[in-house]
């Protein structure tokens, strides 16, 4: 194995996408990384969740930097705040939703592919900035994720009441 030069990225650098209505910013990817991990932050709007899905390939970890994200994995399901961590293992179908107005999460996925996923599926940003929402096609995006060993598993959560967090 071939020694691996460091990363050093600042908050705002790295290559952004628009990626599902959020912003996605490579921090460490799989090339830099020697495909052990890969490192996305990403900001999203409230009432983001993806659809309900299964990685059969990578772990996720998560780290709340700012905001209020609930997650629910198998029977296990919670609101956490900044500074919490959440770790999902492959195999094990999975969602989550952004609570408060906008949420940044540092994500890392073992092994490493899930910036090239991101990258087929959202497209280049000049700019470390959430997209204008716009339509997202469900099928497309199944197809995507199909060809990452993703699987869309059920429709994203439905937005919750303010009322009621869990």
């Amino acid at each position: 194995m071939t020694a691996q030069s460091p990363v050093l990225i600042a908050r705002n650098d790295g290559e952004h996408f628009h990626f599902l209505n959020n912003l996605f910013t490579a921090k460490v990817t799989s090339e830099e990384s020697n495909g052990v991990m890969s490192v996305m932050e990403f900001i999203g709007p409230k009432h983001f969740g993806p659809p309900l899905h299964r990685h059969d390939v990578e772990d996720e970890l998560f780290y709340i930097v700012d905001g209020e994200v609930w997650f629910s994995c198998g029977d296990v399901e919670g609101v956490y705040e900044t500074g919490a961590t959440v770790w999902l293992p492959r195999g094990r179908p999975h969602t989550f939703q952004i609570r408060s107005e906008t949420a940044r999460v540092l994500q890392v996925t073992t092994p490493a592919q899930f910036e090239r996923f991101v990258a087929a599926l959202g497209r280049p940003a000049d700019s470390p900035t959430l997209p204008e929402p716009e339509e997202i096609d469900g099928a497309h995006v199944a197809a995507v994720c199909a060809e990452f060993s993703i699987e869309v598993l059920g429709p994203p959560p439905a937005p919750f009441d303010d009322g009621n967090k869990a």
